[in-house]
């Protein structure tokens, strides 16, 4: 029998660019059978997605916004609420408003997963503002700009989802946060759309890219191919082994030099010169001169460099590789907190 024709795709945004809608679902059953409860988990590793130069082909997969910002998850419990960082780290003190938010969820158990945002005033997600937010790296304000974009349900009323499919986990969370709500914690819509044109539409607006994600598929932490993200700008996480100083800079750092891992070793990829503003150049400059030392952890063949113990990871979004394995185009966009655990770069 043929199948019938996909629907004709649609763009990210309307003609009044409002973000497009997920489609309403039916509401759960109220009378379905009561199942086992299941135990409730202390923490769930992220499942974490796949980086992809292009879209899949097919219809086995939903499309999302990539949202730039901290993964997290937050854990409502009998005993109260849980915000963890992706590397397991206790960070609800520093979310309040998304603690308050998950308060008021018609739930009594759930864990959700997603990312705290701040969004700019176009209502793009900027990393930059979440960290300014937060009072930079190594900060300990609280942010009341965050909100919370929730994309998975884990669990849920005393029952694990982990092995249910992704369509089913929507369909609960979508009842537990409706499209539309404009609170602390929102729904990261999913869209029906064709990939290639999603990508262009997004690139185009000004976003980081889109997550593909496979619609039958369980939820299983680690990077295993069932989320994938594809970018309009490639963005990725180095160790930052030095500077340069700048005689025009009033912060005078005219260059961050950055490293990636291969194996066990860091290589040198180059620096980045732009990104950084007076204030953060300070923040960075403070910083990096408590970890100079006469030992670089790279080999880095640039006179004058001032190296530094390979302790902090920069953001750093560029365009491509050149041929000699350096950064190009590369502009700053902030720096990594531990708590993130936030994997440096790869070379292969």
């Amino acid at each position: 029998m043929t199948k019938p024709p996909r629907k004709p795709s649609k763009p990210l945004l309307g003609e009044a660019d409002a973000l497009l809608r997920s489609r309403p679902r039916r509401r759960r059953d109220p009378d379905q059978p009561n199942l086992p409860l299941d135990p409730m988990p202390a923490r769930i590793e992220p499942c974490l997605a796949l980086l992809r130069v292009k879209p899949p082909k097919g219809d086995d997969r939903v499309y999302e916004i990539k949202w730039d910002g901290y993964r997290l998850s937050v854990h409502i419990e009998p005993t109260g609420i849980r915000i963890l960082t992706r590397g397991g780290h206790d960070w609800t003190h520093r979310f309040p408003a998304i603690e308050q938010a998950a308060k008021q969820l018609p739930v009594a158990t759930a864990i959700l997963d997603g990312e705290a945002v701040v969004l700019d005033e176009k209502g793009r997600s900027d990393f930059g503002l979440l960290q300014q937010s937060l009072g930079g790296r190594g900060g300990r304000k609280s942010s009341s700009d965050a909100i919370f974009m929730a994309f998975d349900l884990l669990y849920f009323d005393g029952h694990d989802l982990r092995t249910s499919e992704l369509d089913m986990r929507r369909h609960l969370l979508e009842d537990l946060v409706p499209a539309r709500e404009q609170g602390d914690i929102r729904l990261s819509e999913e869209i029906e759309a064709d990939g290639d044109q999603l990508l262009a539409s997004a690139c185009e607006h000004g976003l980081e890219g889109i997550i593909a994600k496979r619609r039958d598929a369980p939820y299983r932490s680690g990077r295993l191919g069932d989320w994938l993200k594809i970018k309009c700008v490639q963005s990725d996480s180095f160790v930052i082994v030095g500077y340069e100083r700048s005689t025009v800079a009033r912060a005078g750092i005219g260059r961050l030099l950055l490293a990636a891992r291969k194996g066990k070793k860091l290589v040198y990829v180059g620096g980045v010169g732009t990104g950084f503003n007076e204030r953060t150049a300070y923040e960075l400059r403070e910083k990096l001169d408590g970890l100079i030392t006469s030992t670089p952890a790279a080999t880095v063949d640039r006179k004058g460099a001032i190296f530094v113990k390979p302790k902090i990871i920069a953001e750093i979004e560029y365009r491509a590789w050149t041929d000699d394995g350096k950064l190009r185009h590369a502009s700053y966009k902030g720096l990594r907190e531990v708590q993130d655990n936030t994997a440096v770069y790869e070379l292969e």
